[in-house]
């Protein structure tokens, strides 16, 4: 099919997308309703077109079902890929209209920065938003970390909702079906979000001194972006606005939570494999590169002397590394204060971007699974090279028990760091074109592959339109790990 589709194979694709599309459209109903309550009627109107054209469209593309309505591999990588452009166009009217962007490609820009729960922004004005509109920003976010498609897969049965499920990049099924599994992933969002909202509301109502409402809504947006690992926030100033060491560490809270891999999550849950888990190579691979990285961020910052006291100077390396490694985007400085870190501060929270966090979790990056598998290659070729000829060298890792490293898996984690790598260049490049310093062209270019979201200040609406495509389209190919 992916090479010569014929018309069977489009009506296929386009079968599923409308489909899917008419699930989107599902969701587009919480901020209309948000916004009735409010009564903000020109938002409300924004989203009742927002919700037809979802409608519309899936029913469009739905129109004909395909003679044989299974979807093969190459079908659902097809249907994601489309999913994951469509989604932000349609999505980004009520942005657009919402007269805060300065064209509809800044407004694509922010609907695709949320999907893919990246957390860069290019919005006007953020803190006089309209609170429905606000809402649907972060929902985003948690229809992208959960996966849109996620949600069509926990109704759509047998080898279409697998091909669904592989198409988006989840590479863990811990459930005998699919659908199993994605209702469990569903079902484990709704119970962070209940906890979630819970405590971060607390702490806004009890630490900040916020309204009932306002708690509420702070706490709601912020679990959103935190156990999504988006970093979107309802304030211009991110996590920097709350001004609270115990608001930021609820918040690291979630963010780590959002960069388990929902395997792991049901193995804490169920009580099952529990010390196994925490012996896996993708865990032990997370905790080194998060204590490497983080390492690297303090010393940069203690070498730069920008923080007198210990207890700031370990507050800001410890947050920005979690917030970076798990992909979250959030900050408590101005991206200007980050310009100014450089050197090592720099490049501890660029490679923590770049890693990420585990695999088929909500965070971005290359996956600490192929970073471990990728250490693990290169460990054994150092043996292969240093021992004796008749030397036996063993090839089996922990990963859910005993896995033989294969000449397949090691290849298969080689390329992806390769075509990764590559793709954070591309961004570099472009951007170099345009005269920006390479330090801070390699930094946004990382952000936007990794969809870390952290910005030094080349994200924003005056940024070249080829810039702004190069990173939208960056941030569509890392969330689909190619």
């Amino acid at each position: 099919m992916l090479i010569r589709p014929d018309a069977e194979d489009l009506r296929v694709i386009s079968y599923y997308l409308g489909r899917v599309l008419l699930v989107t459209a599902a969701f587009v109903t919480l901020p209309l309703t948000w916004a009735l309550i409010g009564r903000e009627w020109a938002p409300a109107a924004s989203f009742v077109l927002t919700a037809g054209a979802f409608a519309l469209v899936g029913v469009l593309a739905a129109a004909r079902r395909p003679a044989e309505p299974r979807l093969d591999w190459s079908h659902g990588m097809v249907v994601v890929a489309l999913t994951w452009l469509v989604v932000p166009a349609l999505g980004s009217l009520p942005l657009a209209l919402s007269g805060h962007f300065a064209d509809p490609l800044d407004a694509y820009f922010d609907a695709m920065s949320g999907l893919t729960s990246t957390g860069a922004t290019l919005i006007g004005d953020l803190d006089h938003l309209a609170p429905s509109v606000n809402f649907w920003r972060h929902l985003l976010h948690f229809m992208g970390g959960q996966g849109i498609v996620l949600a069509a897969v926990s109704i759509f049965a047998g080898g279409v909702g697998l091909s669904l499920f592989y198409g988006e990049g989840r590479e863990e099924r811990f459930l005998p079906s699919v659908r199993a599994t994605g209702r469990f992933i569903w079902w484990a969002a709704v119970v962070h979000l209940l906890f979630g909202v819970a405590l971060l509301g607390s702490v806004a109502y009890f630490s900040l001194g916020f309204t009932p409402a306002r708690s509420l809504f702070h706490g709601l947006l912020i679990f959103f972006s935190s156990f999504d690992t988006g970093g979107f926030t309802p304030q211009s100033t991110s996590v920097g606005y709350y001004h609270s060491a115990l608001f930021e560490a609820a918040t690291m809270v979630f963010m780590l939570a959002g960069a388990m891999s929902f395997g792991l999550h049901y193995a804490l849950w169920r009580g099952r494999r529990r010390l196994q888990s925490l012996r896996d190579l993708e865990t032990r691979s997370l905790a080194v590169t998060l204590a490497f990285t983080m390492g690297l961020l303090m010393v940069g910052l203690v070498s730069l002397g920008l923080y007198r006291s210990t207890g700031s100077l370990a507050r800001q390396g410890l947050f920005h590394a979690v917030s970076a490694h798990t992909s979250s985007g959030f900050t408590t400085v101005p991206s200007t204060e980050m310009r100014e870190w450089g050197g090592l501060a720099f490049a501890g929270v660029a490679l923590a971007m770049f890693i990420g966090g585990m695999a088929s979790s909500t965070a971005g990056g290359l996956k600490a699974i192929r970073v471990g598998l990728v250490a693990r290659v290169l460990k054994d070729q150092v043996k292969r090279v240093l021992l004796p000829e008749r030397a036996v060298i063993s090839h089996v890792y922990q990963q859910g028990g005993r896995q033989r490293l294969t000449p397949q898996t090691a290849q298969a984690a080689l390329l992806v760091a390769l075509l990764f790598v590559a793709l954070c260049l591309l961004g570099t490049v472009v951007a170099l074109g345009y005269g920006y310093p390479l330090q801070e062209a390699l930094f946004e270019s990382v952000s936007a592959s990794a969809n870390g979201g952290l910005s030094v200040g080349i994200y924003s609406p005056d940024m070249p339109v080829l810039l702004q495509v190069t990173y939208i389209l960056q941030m569509w190919l890392g969330r689909l790990e190619f």
